[in-house]
């Protein structure tokens, strides 16, 4: 059409927590039928946080490869169900969906991804969300919820890992 032109959204919108954790909460131990359950193909964990973040109001970006998004099996982006793809789509992306920056554990909030290297390659396996942060901060006082190992409330100190990074939602771009 004549007279469009693509424009540059630099406005960051607040990402819903509220929302995210109400997901959260409703389908962790279930699936939602709009999404493909991965537990057999590598697991569940990524795509569930994708799904998180998205109910939180977080736009898909449809860049076929670089972006975050989700159609169906076939149809997806790296970035929604693999675990290091999500970290590197969240702390890199400029554009539109999920902000966000490798934080600590004193800026978590519910809402946000932890994400744990099991064995100590430096390769991160398991993505989980924030759902409830007790005082004083501490991993003691951190529960999550997750899928593959269906979770809701857990203790984030009953996980063994080698490596834990934290992931600060800082809102999104639309």
């Amino acid at each position: 059409m004549k007279g469009q032109f693509n424009k540059t959204f630099t406005k960051l919108y607040p990402y819903d927590r509220n929302k995210a954790y109400n997901y959260a909460k409703r389908w962790s131990f279930d699936r939602n039928p709009k999404y493909y359950d991965f537990e057999h193909l590598g697991g569940d964990c990524t795509n569930f946080i994708s799904q998180v973040l998205h109910a939180g109001g977080c736009p898909m970006n449809y860049k076929k490869w670089t972006g975050w998004y989700y159609k169906n099996l076939n149809e997806r982006s790296p970035s929604w169900t693999g675990v290091n793809f999500l970290y590197e789509f969240l702390i890199n992306n400029s554009e539109r969906g999920p902000i966000a920056e490798k934080g600590d554990i004193n800026k978590l909030q519910i809402g946000d991804i932890i994400q744990l290297d099991f064995d100590g390659d430096g390769s991160f396996e398991h993505s989980l969300v924030v759902v409830k942060i007790n005082k004083p901060i501490s991993l003691d006082n951190i529960f999550i919820s997750t899928h593959t190992y269906d979770r809701f409330n857990y203790p984030l100190s009953n996980y063994t890992y080698s490596d834990i990074r934290f992931i600060h939602i800082l809102g999104y771009k639309y």
